[in-house]
């Protein structure tokens, strides 16, 4: 069965294709040199540690090829990878091992201190660094003792799962979210046919393995298609611009932060980006100012909307319409069905707002673990994002808000991303934020928080007199606080409850 071996086909349809470009290693692997090192490492695996299907195997660590390697070697044996977010203290980071009950732990040299200190606590049986190093046998060095055999792919179903993503713990602690070979074989598929990939893309990936936006928006795709990706170890704009124009990007996923990032670099006036045919914009809402301003430069964007639990890549926008329906994440994706609905299951009309549902081959199973998690998020094949939506007349979908986000305020509905859209329109305004905040009247009103681009160009009164030309009053915040940037997550994305 090939569902986790996708490099041994592209090793034998187009062994020489380069398929890995690592930046900070200046490594070049070609689909035939990648999937050797994939058997290499998937027999040492087997052989020096007993990894088997179903076992868990846990990375800390930057982008690398290697975490790529691991993730191939562990889709041949059946084997499920959980990629933990460096960004986490150590009881979290100690937690995700716990839960997931890992057997191995692969890290890179960065995280050694952290590695050493959660040891004591934890059960694993093994962990490997991915550096030299004098008391532990390193990556290179477990390779050079595999076996000269290679292991036989395992015998691997669709529902079997290849890798758990730990989402956000805003609520508690985080959720597991599995993600089988059918998940991201089918994500893969979707974004294929969604955003016409094509053999010859070559896509930048920056964005961090622990988040579905790293592995799953263009990296899997694209290898799924024998395509090209160039390997970064975090982002960076001035370096992504480069590599764009070095190594000839087609494709380039990003979120709207990162692009504006780019767009005030120094370099991006000069860097040559023809051969660009699409950027993907995700997320969080597109400005249409910064859509104007790539368009400039003869660039367009696709939008698209999606979450870790479907895949991701579930909606796309095409760059047709990237001015004419911006803000809008455009049409749902090929092998997925969707519904809208209010809070009694029904559904609602077009131009309604509603809380989105999906159902496909590319939602997750559900919680690893956590069966409760489970059926409260997949109820009768649906998954229920929480994200409020509303469909024009045209079938164009917009994402309003997240439901959980959304202020009620003297019993109306107030959607804080409608006002963050056009607080991102005012040209003094670097991003802003809006949330709920306790009223003794109202229940809650809305309170708007603002990064300006010169620290004295605005005021609370008149950041509030942008918006009351635009919007009814009942929508208005009540108060406005300056702050020198919003808290952000790995993504991209504002974290509402740290500013709350």
């Amino acid at each position: 069965m090939y569902f986790g071996d996708w490099l041994s086909r592209w090793a034998l349809y187009a062994p020489e294709k380069t398929a890995l470009i690592d930046v900070a290693s200046g490594r070049r692997l070609t689909y035939r040199s990648f999937n050797e090192r994939a058997d290499q490492l998937a027999s040492a695996l087997r052989h020096r540690y007993g990894i088997r299907k179903g076992d868990r195997v846990a990375v800390l660590a930057y982008n690398t090829s290697e975490t790529l390697e691991l993730f191939f070697a562990l889709g041949k044996l059946g084997a499920i990878m959980v990629p933990l977010n460096y960004r986490l203290v150590e009881s979290e980071l100690q937690y995700i091992l716990q839960n997931s009950e890992s057997r191995l732990l692969f890290f890179g040299s960065e995280f050694e201190d952290t590695v050493k200190a959660i040891l004591p606590q934890l059960s694993l049986e093994y962990v490997v660094p991915f550096h030299e190093n004098d008391l532990l046998t390193s990556y290179e060095e477990l390779l050079a003792l595999a076996p000269s055999d290679v292991p036989e792919p395992a015998e691997i179903d669709l529902d079997d799962p290849w890798l758990i993503l730990y989402t956000s713990g805003t609520t508690g602690q985080p959720k597991g979210a599995v993600l089988t070979h059918g998940t991201i074989t089918w994500n893969a598929i979707n974004t294929q046919v969604g955003w016409d990939l094509r053999h010859d893309d070559i896509t930048l990936t920056h964005t961090p393995f622990f988040h579905t936006g790293g592995l799953n928006v263009l990296t899997t795709p694209l290898f799924h298609r024998g395509g090209t990706v160039v390997l970064m170890r975090q982002f960076d704009a001035a370096q992504s611009l480069q590599l764009i124009e070095r190594e000839r990007c087609t494709v380039v996923f990003a979120v709207p932060t990162m692009f504006q990032m780019m767009l005030e670099s120094p370099a991006f006036p000069s860097v040559d980006l023809d051969s660009i045919r699409f950027f993907i914009s995700g997320g969080a809402p597109c400005p249409v100012t910064l859509i104007e301003a790539y368009a400039r430069r003869g660039l367009t964007f696709k939008q698209g909307y999606g979450l870790t639990e479907a895949g991701p890549n579930c909606f796309t926008l095409d760059a047709k319409d990237a001015v004419r329906k911006a803000g809008s994440v455009g049409f749902p994706n090929f092998h997925l069905d969707v519904r809208v609905v209010d809070e009694d299951g029904r559904d609602v009309a077009a131009g309604e707002v509603g809380e989105l549902l999906i159902r496909g081959p590319h939602v997750i199973k559900g919680y690893w673990k956590n069966p409760q998690a489970t059926a409260q998020a997949i109820r009768d094949g649906w998954l229920h994002t929480g994200d409020l939506v509303r469909r024009d007349e045209e079938g164009y979908f917009t994402i309003v808000d997240r439901k959980k986000d959304m202020i009620i305020s003297g019993g109306e509905n107030i959607y804080p991303a409608e006002l963050e859209k056009i607080l991102h329109g005012h040209p003094a305004i670097q991003e802003a934020a809006v949330i709920g905040v306790p009223h003794p009247k109202w229940g809650e009103v809305g309170r708007a928080v603002v990064v300006l681009r010169d620290p004295s160009s605005l005021t609370g009164a008149e950041v509030i007199a942008y918006l009351q030309e635009r919007v009814a009053r009942y929508k208005l915040p009540k108060s406005v606080v300056f702050t020198s940037e919003l808290p952000r997550n790995p993504a991209g994305k504002v974290l509402k409850p740290a500013l709350r």
